[in-house]
């Protein structure tokens, strides 16, 4: 078929190889415009971009998807199909009319549950035991077009946004194949997606913060939510605080700590950081301190003594920190 492929992040890449693989004639590859990276903000190509190049591909980076300019590019290459996999704008009903077998979208989630743009982040704080990949016919809704196919997958205590993340990206780029395979062969089931839906929005800046009035194992899953991006954060006296990993050791509040507050810092010890939470304790096991890397807790608490009794918090502490 003759495919147009539109996508940004890491997640699209192995989609967009799988096209190409599996015989397809991509004709062009529609992604962001390059943006500023890094602390120098120098301007740098999206990852959907350099996979491209690689490969040969025309690329075109629209700023606006509904610039009508543009949408007459599109239907000067008279795709068979067009295939969305983490673009990150809403396709127009112009060009989702253009192709003669509509539009495909890669969704990492099994829709109806966590429609929108962090749908992987949001299965992983809310500690979903079970995940997956959807395609899908797409529609003028937000994730809301016939579901074709769906594959699961576990997730466990030990997976990150990031585990999962790549999980799925490959998990998708497979599914993308035997779609359009059964669409090709005028096979491709269309299933309405019931009404059990949820929706998985932007991570902000408030969502990075720990809230350590919540239980321990909803920190828990809160921190592997986080990890490897944006990285949940607490602060310590004046500076920002990443937690990267933790684990729980009490799932119900500590009758010997009952003058002790939320957030508190119970012990120092070799396991590492013991944390009083709103129901249990947790173990901060690796963590970054503003302007530090990312280390071992225990290599932490060689460089930053007299912490015991101090208390994490939302904000930073202009007075030193709480003890």
């Amino acid at each position: 078929m003759r495919v147009i492929f539109m996508g940004t992040p890491d997640f699209a890449v192995p989609s967009l190889r799988a096209l190409v693989e599996s015989g397809h004639t991509v004709q062009a590859v529609v992604t962001q415009p390059d943006r500023p990276k890094g602390r120098g903000k120098k301007e740098a190509p999206p990852p959907v971009k350099e996979e491209a190049q690689a490969l040969g591909l025309p690329v075109l980076q629209p700023l606006k998807v509904k610039d009508q300019d543009f949408i007459k590019s599109l239907q000067g290459f008279s795709p068979e199909i067009i295939v969305v996999v983490a673009y990150g704008q809403i396709l127009p009903r112009d060009i989702l009319l253009l192709p003669e077998y509509g539009c495909v979208n890669v969704h990492a989630s099994l829709l109806p549950k966590y429609r929108g743009a962090a749908p992987v982040h949001w299965a992983v704080i809310n500690g979903e035991q079970e995940t997956g990949i959807t395609t899908m016919f797409m529609d003028e809704g937000l994730d809301t077009g016939d579901i074709i196919l769906q594959e699961n997958t576990p997730v466990s205590d030990k997976d990150t946004v990031g585990t999962i993340h790549d999980r799925l990206a490959e998990m998708g780029a497979r599914l993308l194949s035997k779609t359009l395979d059964l669409i090709e062969r005028a096979q491709a089931p269309r299933t309405p997606q019931g009404d059990q839906s949820s929706y998985a929005p932007m991570i902000t800046g408030a969502d990075e913060l720990i809230q350590w009035n919540k239980p321990a194992r909803d920190i828990f899953n809160h921190i592997r939510g986080m990890d490897p991006w944006p990285g949940a954060r607490t602060f310590l006296g004046g500076k920002r605080l990443k937690i990267w990993r933790a684990h729980v050791i009490e799932e119900n509040q500590a009758q010997e700590y009952p003058h002790s507050e939320p957030g508190q810092i119970l012990g120092t010890g070799r396991e590492g950081l013991t944390v009083l939470t709103g129901k249990g304790i947790i173990v901060i096991d690796e963590l970054q301190l503003q302007g530090a890397k990312r280390m071992m807790t225990a290599d932490f608490l060689r460089g930053t003594p007299g912490i015991l009794g101090s208390v994490l918090t939302n904000e930073p502490d202009r007075g030193g920190g709480r003890k």
